[in-house]
């Protein structure tokens, strides 16, 4: 019998705070963001692991304040004059002088500045001395390694994009045995769903096994 091709529909990714799956390991950042126009100095660093949902709040923020978004690499100054800003990913490398202007004209009338990493502003690189006091003076809110709230709601999130209701006996022990990130939730929601077509089998319990054991095939994890 002739295998149908896969034909993956990708829907329109959505910065939406309603498409955001919170819990206590994000509650911080959300309540810090939600602080807006109020943080002191008008910056913000929102900092936590890749994939842990900076650029979806980020993003959120942005549309919700009228923010322009600047390329860290090469960052429009005169833009970003008189309106809030937002940079991501800043502890990649941004240039000190310019990073040094838009933290100082984030608390300026019509000004604002949130600004995404991995790291905490404390480890950014920072030549300018005038830079790194500014950075030390930042509101921080961190989010932090995804919880099993986090987990459980983007599991089901991934795996209602691809239109499959995964038993209920399969998220908890995902839960129990998975890498604890984001991405890496969508990477075996993806290959449980390619697994279930390729082999014609419903997506169960005894299939994530086997896909967590192929992953960790010389690790003794598995209690059976």
């Amino acid at each position: 019998m002739t295998r149908q091709l896969r034909l993956e529909l990708r829907r329109p990714v959505s910065f939406a705070r309603r498409d955001f799956v919170k819990g206590p390991s994000n509650a911080q950042a959300i309540a810090a963001l939600d602080l807006w126009p109020n943080w002191p100095g008008g910056a913000l660093a929102l900092f936590g692991p890749i994939g842990s949902g900076k650029t979806h709040l980020a993003r959120e923020w942005a549309a919700r304040s009228g923010a322009i978004i600047l390329d860290r690499t090469s960052p429009d100054i005169a833009a970003a004059a008189g309106r809030p800003v937002l940079m991501e990913d800043v502890d990649q490398g941004v240039d000190d002088e310019a990073l040094f202007h838009l933290i100082n004209m984030a608390a300026r009338e019509g000004g604002g500045l949130l600004l995404t990493a991995r790291e905490a502003p404390a480890a950014w690189r920072a030549e300018l001395p005038d830079l790194r006091s500014r950075l030390n003076a930042l509101l921080v809110a961190e989010i932090e390694e995804p919880d099993d709230e986090v987990l459980e709601g983007v599991l089901k999130k991934f795996f209602r994009e691809r239109s499959i209701r995964a038993p209920k006996e399969v998220y908890p022990y995902l839960l129990r045995r998975m890498e604890r990130s984001i991405p890496y939730a969508r990477e075996i929601v993806k290959r449980l769903d390619e697994a279930a077509d390729d082999e014609q089998r419903p997506i169960s319990r005894i299939l994530a096994r086997q896909i967590l054991e192929d992953d960790s095939e010389n690790l003794d994890l598995f209690d059976g």
